[in-house]
């Protein structure tokens, strides 16, 4: 595979950008190599700067539900962009979206746009602070909640720790109100509650784990957190930025009929452009300035290139039966992974989501239950999977997902793939 013109350009990227890349992932650093540098992306296909092309399982990592250059989502933006990028003021599109979104996330009356997955779940948690009054949270560990400071933590080996910064730069101030728990654990969730029930805001979670592997809670799991909330008075926030709009229309909370007090979302709300949103109740979300004392604001929240974006995928997917096709989708790759012999893998799909986890013949029974021996063993497949045409997220611990552009086609040529290494 010919990938000289990918390596010139990252070689002057490097110079220019810190690893090459603006987000730390894609510099390839999990598998080796050099990232590949892609200019044209259509339905389920991607072509780099060699003019290989591939089947794309990464998807934008979660953006682009309809596929690469949908016909309709284009074509919105385009009607926008000659009308103006932004104007800094409410637009129709924005009305429209929001009436869209909170008409599928029902019982949730209000949205807020804002910029990014992270900015979503940054008011969350403001939000639940200040109508709590009170000050910690309660994470998972293995979550992963965009990079906020105060959700950037690690965990110790007891059942309930204090967070500790997983990143440099974020100080120990900004964690020390930050609680972790161990996934899918209800020992330690009753026991976070009664050390600390009196002082907790909220508790976040992912309802589907999926940025540290694919891990579903027990159900059973979920509604005990909803019931301890409720007695704690402590706000439940499902970030439901991977989740949201595709597990279900109504995202996970639609899946496990759990309803939370808050979700995040982003991805597929934002139709391939930056976009995140906070959708509540009234009584909650009108605790945002102006007309609460949450302070939150954004430039860009709710820009009309963004607004017409989503508004075309979110139409396009109720249009298209965008959840029939993918399931029908997904039930053939199951059944296609399960007819393979002697796989050097496992294998887990959750709706659109999917994940392949070398080096184990056992499914791991948590984020940090991850075999050692998962990342090189990726590492190398993923090389070999690249070379017969197949982009994966390049990393063992990302997911991929399936989308309306994808076909059966793609699905026997992926398969086919991973028979023959």
């Amino acid at each position: 595979m010919n990938l000289n013109e990918s390596q010139k350009c990252f070689a002057r990227s490097k110079l220019v950008a810190p690893g090459g890349v603006h987000s730390p992932v894609r510099a390839f650093s999990a598998v080796g190599g050099s990232p590949i540098f892609f200019k044209q992306g259509k339905g389920s296909k991607l072509t780099d700067e060699d003019n290989n092309e591939y089947i794309d399982f990464c998807m934008s990592w979660g953006a682009l539900s309809m596929g690469h250059a949908h016909e309709n989502v284009v074509s919105k933006i385009q009607e926008q962009v000659v009308k103006g990028t932004h104007y800094g003021t409410p637009t129709r599109l924005a009305v429209e979206l929001a009436e869209l979104a909170v008409q599928q996330l029902k019982p949730y009356e209000k949205i807020r746009f804002v910029n990014s997955g992270t900015e979503a779940v940054m008011t969350a948690v403001r939000l639940a602070r200040g109508l709590s009054q009170k000050s910690k949270i309660v994470k998972i560990d293995g979550a992963y909640h965009g990079h906020l400071d105060s959700l950037l933590v690690s965990a110790g080996s007891g059942l309930v720790t204090q967070g500790e910064s997983s990143s440099a730069g974020v100080t120990a101030g900004a964690v020390q109100d930050t609680l972790v728990i161990p996934f899918n654990n209800p020992e330690a969730l009753e026991k976070v509650f009664a050390e600390h029930g009196q002082d907790i805001a909220a508790v976040i979670v992912e309802p589907i784990l999926a940025n540290n592997g694919l891990f579903e809670f027990d159900v059973s799991y979920l509604q005990k957190l909803r019931k301890v909330c409720d007695e704690n008075c402590a706000f439940l926030i499902f970030d439901e930025v991977i989740t949201g709009f595709r597990v279900h229309p109504q995202g996970a909370m639609g899946l496990y009929g759990v309803q939370p007090d808050i979700s995040t979302y982003g991805k597929i709300l934002g139709g391939g452009m930056p976009m995140g949103a906070i959708a509540s109740y009234a009584k909650f979300l009108d605790g945002l300035a102006p007309t609460g004392k949450v302070y939150q604001a954004g430039t860009l929240s709710g820009n009309p290139v963004a607004m017409a974006a989503g508004l075309a995928t979110l139409s396009s997917m109720i249009d298209e039966d965008y959840y029939g096709h993918v399931e029908q989708l997904g039930s053939y790759l199951d059944e296609k992974i399960s007819a393979l012999k002697d796989k050097n893998f496992v294998y887990k799909r959750v709706g659109a989501i999917f994940w392949l986890c070398p080096g184990t013949k056992d499914y791991p029974e948590g984020p940090n239950k991850i075999s050692s021996h998962a990342a090189p063993a990726y590492a190398e497949i993923y090389h070999k999977l690249l070379r017969a045409g197949i982009y994966m997220s390049p990393s063992v611990f990302e997911v991929a997902f399936l989308t309306r552009a994808h076909t059966n086609s793609d699905i026997d040529q992926l398969v086919g793939a991973l028979e023959r290494l």
